[in-house]
């Protein structure tokens, strides 16, 4: 399938645009999916696909995905994402950077990136010396540096309104709570998830993590292929997506899902035989939408209390996608895309009605930048 055909499979994208530079070895693909809500913001993931499809499929995919975050977060953002094809261990180089830097600056800050997988402050610092369409840069020139703390305690907020909705109290004293993956998202959740009261049982596939984590909090761990599987009040998944399958599905032994981990779900009908089961799930791009929260933040001029306290809306978020569930009588992830529809297609509607104040975010947020 051509590249026109995949960009047309996959959602009514607004631009996508091929980045290359052979003197420095850059492949990337930056793909803006909806700016109805305002400029699209989303990471730069760096890669080593098997093709130019497979990253094509992915950054199309993971953009679309990013305007429904956003839009569901209440946020004045679009969606958009960008790949690089290469190997983040060792091709990485302040050129290619650099030269991708260019690319998102002759965007015109229609699309601002940030970290994701693959990529660091790092990285984000030398894209920052070509535009100022970056966010995720070190504290030292403005930036909000790591995410992932905020990140953690947005799933923390919607781990709360979970528990709220299904066992009538959001209190996570003495509660089972099995995190799978103990990468930056879910190390930060186990402390927050600790220091509540909560009792977690935590895996990963790197032992070395494992062992610091039962060490430093005193937890229970189980195998990578035990985690899904544990008796549990909430079952937090920080790690892969998919997670939630044809096998997975009805070996589940929780009363709700809340997780970090993007794209959860294997497929859609998971979500409707989740509630069939009579097990609630959070949506996960709702969960763990603190990451951009916190980035939106860096936007409007950066503070960390702010971002923190900005996170403690996915639970209100959260619960707003249950009542819709309910009240509808729909899965809760076709709740979520309702909210966000809705919300995309209203705020659109209201900017083609006003098109002389359309660019308002956009150029306020040039001006931050450039401070």
């Amino acid at each position: 399938m051509g590249p026109f055909e995949l960009i047309s499979k996959h959602g009514e994208h607004e631009q996508v645009l091929f980045c290359h530079d052979p003197n420095v070895g850059l492949k990337a693909i930056i793909a803006i999916h909806n700016t109805a809500l305002g400029p699209a913001l989303g990471g730069t993931r760096m890669w080593n696909y098997k093709n130019e499809e497979e990253a094509l499929i992915d950054v199309l995919r993971l953009s679309k995905g990013m305007t429904y975050k956003a839009a569901a977060a209440g946020l004045n953002l679009g969606g958009g994402k960008a790949v690089i094809i290469g190997d983040s261990k060792t091709q990485k180089t302040e050129g290619l950077f650099r030269a991708f830097g260019q690319f998102v600056n002759s965007l015109n800050g229609k699309y601002i990136t940030a970290e994701d997988v693959g990529t660091c402050e790092g990285d984000m610092e030398n894209i920052f010396m070509e535009t100022p369409w970056v966010t995720g840069i070190p504290k030292d020139f403005g930036g909000s540096g790591d995410p992932s703390p905020y990140t953690a305690h947005g799933v923390l907020m919607g781990i709360k309104a979970a528990a709220q909705k299904k066992l009538g109290s959001d209190s996570l004293k003495g509660m089972r709570i099995a995190v799978q993956g103990l990468g930056n998202v879910g190390s930060h959740l186990v402390k927050y998830l600790v220091q509540d009261g909560a009792k977690p049982i935590v895996a990963d596939i790197d032992q070395d993590r494992v062992k610091r984590h039962v060490d430093q909090y005193k937890i229970e761990a189980v195998s990578p292929d035990q985690i899904l599987f544990q008796e549990c009040e909430i079952l937090a998944p920080c790690a892969l997506g998919a997670i939630i399958n044809d096998q997975t599905i009805t070996k589940l032994k929780c009363k709700a899902v809340a997780g970090g981990a993007n794209n959860q779900l294997a497929e859609a009908r998971h979500g409707d035989q989740l509630k069939e089961l009579g097990i609630l799930y959070a949506p996960d791009y709702v969960v763990n939408a603190g990451g951009l929260m916190n980035v939106f933040v860096e936007l409007e001029g950066y503070s960390g209390d702010r971002a923190f306290e900005k996170t403690r809306k996915v639970y209100d978020n959260v619960l707003k996608v249950f009542a819709l569930a309910e009240r509808d009588g729909i899965g809760t992830h076709r709740a979520a895309d309702r909210l966000a529809e809705e919300r995309i297609t209203t705020i659109g509607r209201l900017k083609q009605r006003h098109q002389g104040k359309s660019s308002r975010s956009f150029t306020t947020m040039r001006e931050v930048h450039n401070r």
